[in-house]
């Protein structure tokens, strides 16, 4: 059974958009475990892009989420600690 898309294989955020009164601090956690199931070198910003299309609903605590993620993936920089420059 099929329970997404690319964009939300598992669901979760269209899940999140139907919970009457999902707090803040719920959707950051669902946020997380959806951004853990997305492969790596997806483009994130695109994924997050589509589902603000699609869900993006004016004063639901998972668009500020969706908003804020879009927002820090758009900022890129060094990644890595000590050990990724001496290598």
């Amino acid at each position: 059974m099929k329970k997404g898309d690319a964009s939300d294989p598992k669901g979760l955020i269209a899940d999140a958009y139907r919970i009457e009164g999902i707090t803040d601090g719920e959707c950051r956690s669902i946020f997380l475990d959806w951004a853990l199931s997305v492969p790596v070198g997806v483009d994130m910003q695109a994924l997050i892009g589509a589902l603000l299309a699609r869900h993006g609903e004016e004063g639901h605590p998972m668009t500020a989420v969706l908003r804020d993620g879009l927002d820090k993936a758009a900022r890129t920089g060094r990644r890595g600690g000590r050990r990724a420059r001496l290598e």
